[in-house]
């Protein structure tokens, strides 16, 4: 119940809000920064994170006209593979903890 009841308070309290930014320039300028902030930091850490991948992988990242077309890259898989002989031969096993039948005498 307790839960409902914070859901409630939050969806109320995101209304009132919005409500207010409607009405207010400064508060629109305001979210219009930080949303312009958000999305360059996003844009920043996507190429950090295509700039390390290259260099970790070697594959080529995608051509810069179209990532800022808006499609976003497809996701390629890796060009080296494991062969078979890399992975572990040992069988896996379930282990089952025991657990005491009897609690310890003091």
């Amino acid at each position: 119940m307790k839960k409902l009841f914070w859901l409630t308070v939050g969806i109320f309290a995101g209304i009132e809000i919005k409500k207010q930014i409607d009405k207010n320039p400064n508060a629109q300028a305001l979210v219009a920064d930080v949303t312009a902030r958000a999305k360059e930091f996003g844009e920043t850490a996507s190429e950090a994170f295509y700039e390390r991948t290259t260099e970790l992988t070697g594959t080529a990242r995608p051509s810069s006209s179209k990532a800022k077309s808006g499609s976003k890259p497809t996701a390629r898989k890796s060009a080296t593979r494991k062969t078979p002989a890399a992975k572990s031969t040992k069988p896996k096993t379930a282990t089952k903890k025991s657990s005491p039948s009897k609690p310890a005498a003091k």
